[in-house]
């Protein structure tokens, strides 16, 4: 059966569970995607996915051709990553991910980096999705909190990203700037709406602020971000991006208990490229010259 694109399509698909998530991956529009399933079912004859609301889920039929694929999709990245970048010289596709809180400092620092190699092209892959090294899907992870520990991996530890709490001008005139603790029940917070979360301002937050006090709750930072500027309390943003945010008043400065490390992370098999090893180093000097 010749429909290897098609067959890795609907791998991407079964495993993501949404066209989008599965056309980032492949680097392909979403009507491709679509395509490759319709294409994929037409000639085995067989549903291979049930559609709904949320996405895709894998039929009986789908399951045994998605266990097939799993296993020839980690045999054929296993062997890229024992062949790629063996050259010496810095060519090729870059794939970068991290978080899409750190794109403004990345996205210039990748962008220096191919100018200094301009054969290099770019993937730079943001969000909260973790992108796995192990099956090729990034070269190079810039990761914070608890130190990554997925097996196969290179982890160094990078710098810290930094924390600090904001309220806008708005806020602050109508609220005033809390002294201290005490003060803490006559204003407004803005939080995670998960009260499990393991933040480290999230902790404080359980622990220093009244519950009643936390008014505006958010699933995300770019949620919180957007609180905090429209006014509807105290929130937590890193200095890098309070510094390019107008009309904020710095609550509290960053504080030690409030700090993420962050992580470069390779796998195994690619760390020792040249290629990857020349942007690690690239990384570091540039983080050190220009600290977040």
């Amino acid at each position: 059966m010749d429909s290897w694109d098609e067959i890795r399509t609907a791998f991407q698909v079964a495993r993501i569970g949404t066209v989008s998530g599965a056309a980032e991956v492949l680097g392909v529009h979403h009507a491709t995607v679509i395509r490759h399933i319709d294409a994929l079912e037409g000639q085995l004859g067989v549903k291979l996915f049930q559609r709904h609301a949320r996405g895709y889920t894998p039929t009986e039929a789908g399951n045994d051709l998605l266990r097939v694929a799993q296993a020839t999709h980690d045999q054929l990245n296993q062997l890229a990553g024992r062949i790629k970048g063996r050259g010496a010289d810095v060519s090729g596709d870059m794939v970068v991910t991290s978080l899409t809180v750190l794109a403004d400092y990345i996205a210039p620092l990748l962008a220096a980096f191919q100018q200094e190699h301009k054969e290099v092209s770019v993937r730079y892959l943001t969000g909260e999705r973790l992108f796995r090294l192990e099956y090729g899907e990034a070269h190079v992870a810039i990761r914070a909190g608890a130190a990554p520990d997925q097996p196969d991996n290179v982890v160094q530890r990078l710098t810290d990203l930094t924390t600090g709490a904001y309220a806008s001008d708005a806020y602050v005139a109508e609220y005033g700037v809390p002294e201290g603790p005490e003060d803490y029940a006559s204003h407004r917070f803005i939080g995670s709406d998960d009260r499990e979360s393991r933040a480290p301002t999230e902790i404080w937050l359980r622990q220093t602020v009244p519950e009643s006090a936390i008014t505006f709750r958010c699933t995300d930072w770019r949620a919180a971000s957007a609180a905090i500027g429209a006014g509807a309390g105290i929130g937590f943003m890193s200095e890098i991006e309070a510094g390019r945010t107008p009309g904020l008043v710095q609550i509290h400065a960053p504080r030690p208990d409030w700090s993420a490390p962050l992580w470069l992370v390779s796998h195994v098999d690619l760390h020792r490229t040249t290629k990857v090893q020349t942007l690690l180093s690239f990384i570091k000097h540039y983080v050190a010259e220009h600290p977040l």
